[in-house]
């Protein structure tokens, strides 16, 4: 738990709820005691959590509304107001205990609920069924004609159970990106490409190496309710799922179809779609709810007037995981003080520099602190669907998703890194502070399209996003993994990720400086960031730009 006493003069939450945020002049505060009173007051017990839709939730977007207009920001949203608001839907599916696959010959095979199969639902209704669906291969389930890749081709799939490979083609980094994971390799991708072709369903089969995680993170993520934002006429499959690789097998020599030699036929750009010969049947019973939360906007004008109407935007999300519905438990609060209470303070301290400087950035600044980024980067992808600033406005983005409570590094991780124009202003400002840019030291895990300036790169919009550096200043070689893998497993989802006071803000306040100037040199280059010819967002980037010719 983390309820605590703070003095007056760091304007206590207690303080906050009678009498407003603090709004405490930027310069009477150094940036380590902003970054502490935030990070404190947001994820103290009295928040709740910040779950989307709860009491808590309202609190937090308050809060952080009130400290922006303290510190002399302008409300952003379209209405006028500080904040964006969206619904998000919530689908609770039962799922029936087994799934059965036939064949022509009238041969079955039958797998088990959580052990060998996940399904949840794709459509936002109270049954989603499969009904006598052919079943078919379709390698990757990628369409890139950048890379000269196309599974689907010309064949017709309407209302059929497409099964498809995790990841992308990695073998090759003349391919696509070798080891490094794109969009095309994220199940979101992979669900959102089958549901295009008209599928009735999509199958993922799951290994540990494609995935980067194992099943058992399958079975606790896909379980339970799912959250979304209401349905806007996309294409959607009835029911997406995951099927362990044993299963998977096991479907195939149903099929008659050898397993391995399939999957090595989906390494070749020639590939085509695999009839399997298969039928298969599902019915999903589903509770379908929703809820209201808002994105919080602050805004702060340019001081170029051949500028001021471009933008870079930054963003954290505000929310966290609530209240464990567990009674038992001592301790049910997931309070989220670096995931993400410490992105949300970093961006309001850069965001007082900025205010406090001048002249003020040439070109305009966005603070989008977004809502339900852990229920699926749902805040981002509504600010994305309804941005307040067209996408060719947009210079950059610049997001924070979590922090650094350990101290200096010499280094800083740069999520992203090798993709676009930005390379050159990350590194320059590093270079400044002394420290060198790492690009993602886990590349095959994807993890640029799990934060929210996915949904930005999307749009089109170069992004940063500022991750740990590992080599800790005055700290033995090897000091910082350990201590980041002990978080990850430790603490990250879990209610023990609380605010301390034995806490070192020197290596997030770095952070901040570091996003504060690559901001300042993006602003004051007339010229646009771009992505690196070839990447996957370059399209996006130059339709975005052609829209605002």
């Amino acid at each position: 738990m983390t309820r605590r006493t703070i003095a007056v003069a760091l304007c206590p939450l207690a303080l906050f709820f009678l009498l407003g945020a603090c709004t405490q002049p930027a310069a009477q505060l150094d940036t380590a005691t902003q970054l502490a009173t935030w990070i404190a007051d947001l994820s103290d017990d009295a928040m709740e959590g910040r779950g989307p839709g709860t009491a808590g939730d309202v609190m937090a977007r308050q809060y952080i509304a009130d400290v922006m207009a303290g510190m002399g920001l302008e409300p952003a949203a379209a209405d006028g107001s500080w904040e964006q608001p969206f619904d998000i839907v919530s689908i609770d599916a039962t799922v029936p205990e087994t799934w059965t696959f036939r064949s022509g010959s009238g041969d079955s095979v039958e797998f088990a609920f959580w052990d060998e199969f996940i399904a949840h639902s794709g459509v936002q209704s109270d049954r989603a069924a499969i009904e006598d669906a052919e079943v078919v291969f379709v390698g990757y389930g990628i369409q890139a004609p950048e890379y000269g890749w196309d599974d689907y081709g010309d064949a017709d799939l309407a209302g059929k159970v497409l099964v498809m490979l995790n990841n992308d083609p990695d073998w090759d980094p003349d391919l696509f990106e070798g080891d490094r994971r794109l969009y095309y390799g994220r199940w979101t991708y992979k669900y959102e490409s089958a549901a295009a072709q008209g599928a009735a369903g999509a199958v993922i089969i799951h290994t540990t190496p494609s995935a980067g995680y194992p099943f058992q993170v399958v079975q606790t993520s896909w379980t339970g309710p799912q959250f979304e934002l209401p349905a806007e006429g996309e294409p959607r499959a009835q029911i997406n799922a995951w099927l362990t690789e044993e299963a998977s097998r096991r479907l195939f020599e149903l099929a008659g179809v050898d397993y391995d030699e399939t999957l090595e036929s989906a390494r070749s750009a020639d590939f085509s779609p695999v009839p399997l010969g298969l039928s298969t049947s599902l019915a999903l019973t589903n509770t379908v709810t929703s809820e209201q939360t808002a994105n919080v906007l602050g805004a702060l004008p340019g001081s170029d007037p051949e500028l001021a109407d471009e933008w870079i935007v930054f963003t954290a999300h505000h929310d966290h995981l609530g209240v464990s519905p567990d009674e038992s438990l001592e301790d049910r609060i997931y309070n989220g003080a670096l995931d993400n209470a410490a992105g949300v303070a970093q961006v309001l301290a850069i965001a007082s520099e900025l205010e406090a400087q001048n002249p003020g950035p040439s070109r305009s600044m966005l603070f989008a602190l977004v809502g339900a980024e852990e229920q699926g980067l749902l805040g981002s992808e509504y600010y994305a669907a309804h941005p307040t600033v067209p996408p060719g406005k947009m210079a950059a983005n610049i997001n924070y998703d979590g922090g650094n409570q350990w101290g200096r590094t010499r280094d800083v991780t740069y999520i992203g890194y090798g993709k676009s124009s930005l390379d050159a202003v990350v590194e320059a400002a590093a270079a400044e502070q002394g420290r060198t840019v790492l690009p993602d030291q886990f590349p095959a895990n994807g993890y640029f399209y799990r934060s929210d300036q996915l949904n930005f790169a999307r749009m089109g919009v170069p992004a940063i996003y500022l991750d740990n550096g590992t080599d800790f200043i005055d700290q033995p070689e090897g000091w910082g993994r350990d201590v980041l893998q002990a978080w990850t497993e430790n603490i990250y989802h879990q209610v023990s990720d609380e605010y301390g006071e034995d806490w070192n803000f020197e290596g997030m306040v770095d952070d901040v400086e570091l996003g504060l100037a690559c901001a300042r040199a993006i602003s004051e280059n007339p010229e646009l960031p771009f992505w690196n010819p070839g990447d996957e967002f370059e399209a996006a980037r130059l339709a975005a730009l052609a829209a605002v010719e």
